[in-house]
């Protein structure tokens, strides 16, 4: 089927879906995408979105099933109005547009949203002793998938001659020995993309529930030190001096009954595998997706997993990096010629 009736097909579905609901769907409005294939309409004057996954993805069960436990626990996930899986369609709650990321380019000061956006953490998992959704764990399963992101996309890119199905058992291996612990690590409900993009200031809410949770469908249960490191280290932004430490230890005081230490080791060793991650899924989706943009984080992404891996006491991967991907710090991404062309046309 061609993209263009594809097009046709999945309009067809929203107009349906809306109809139904008593909705004009003249009235929606698309949003800017993300790195997902998810997509979000709002409905002018209405106060909700239409959010749209492909046919049937199960990740829009996980995303009701995830919103719902939230606003159980007293935070804000936007509520769910109506829902059909098999198309793939969800009317939300619509929080507005107010999200770290506009606020911060607006003048607002950083570090009362940061303290927020911890206090929010604090919250959820002060309150994981109650009875859970059935998301599955942070285990070695999507570890290794993520992993294998840095192996089968980054490597390619930045060591084109090297053997790269040795090189990726070795390295494999080397993970699963410092990850065993943490891979049966169920603590808390880990949302996995909490960064600045993903969170909103609602107006009329108090304490942590000002604080919008989006993006939450691959969420499972892991170790409490995750989110924190993915809103602290984030690929897309730099934090101002100093303001890392004080969100670790805000959140520390905040949850006096933890082991520093061993947080502590979580959070630089998650830390390491996340800007592992996270360096393979922008090379991937450039050469994958086309969405050529993330390429220009990979020099933070660097430069944060070179910081990670001696605070996580990771010499032995550290040191197969050097060996058999020297340079890797400093690999530079290419963009396909078509993207180049693009480039140069719009600096012209």
């Amino acid at each position: 089927m061609t993209s263009t009736a594809l097009s046709a097909e999945a309009a067809a579905r929203r107009h349906t879906f809306l109809f139904r609901q008593g909705l004009d769907p003249r009235g929606l409005a698309p949003l800017p995408g993300d790195a997902s294939a998810r997509r979000y309409y709002r409905l002018k004057w209405r106060g909700i979105l239409l959010m749209e996954e492909r046919p049937g993805a199960p990740d829009l069960k996980r995303f009701v099933t995830i919103s719902r436990y939230l606003t159980s626990l007293g935070l804000s996930a936007p509520r769910i109005h109506a829902l059909d899986q098999e198309a793939g369609l969800a009317l939300i709650e619509d929080f507005g547009s107010q999200t770290f990321t506009r606020l911060f380019r607006d003048g607002h000061d950083d570090r009362p949203l940061y303290e927020l956006a911890v206090d929010a953490l604090v919250h959820l998992h002060d309150r994981a002793e109650g009875e859970r959704p059935d998301i599955g764990g942070y285990g070695f399963g999507p570890l290794d998938d993520e992993l294998e992101m840095f192996t089968d996309w980054y490597v390619p890119q930045c060591a084109p001659a090297v053997d790269a199905v040795a090189f990726k058992q070795e390295f494999m291996g080397l993970w699963h020995e410092v990850l065993s612990d943490i891979s049966r690590c169920r603590d808390v409900l880990v949302l996995r993309d909490y960064h600045v993009d993903n969170l909103m200031v609602i107006a009329g809410r108090k304490d942590a529930s000002r604080c919008g949770l989006l993006d939450f469908q691959d969420g499972v249960f892991g170790s409490a030190a995750y989110d924190l490191v993915s809103l602290t280290q984030d690929a897309r932004r730099d934090l101002a001096d100093g303001l890392e430490d004080h969100l670790v230890d805000h959140y520390l005081r905040r949850r006096p009954g933890m082991d520093r230490e061993r947080f502590l080791a979580e959070y630089w060793l998650l830390a390491a595998h996340r800007h592992t991650k996270i360096l393979g899924n922008f090379e991937r989706l450039s050469k994958r997706d086309g969405k050529h943009g993330y390429l220009d984080f990979i020099p933070r992404v660097q430069g944060q997993l070179l910081r990670a891996l001696p605070k996580a006491g990771l010499t032995r991967i550290s040191a197969l990096m050097e060996r058999v991907l020297p340079g890797w710090e400093s690999h530079v991404p290419t963009l396909p010629p078509e993207a180049i062309e693009q480039k140069k046309a719009n600096v012209a």
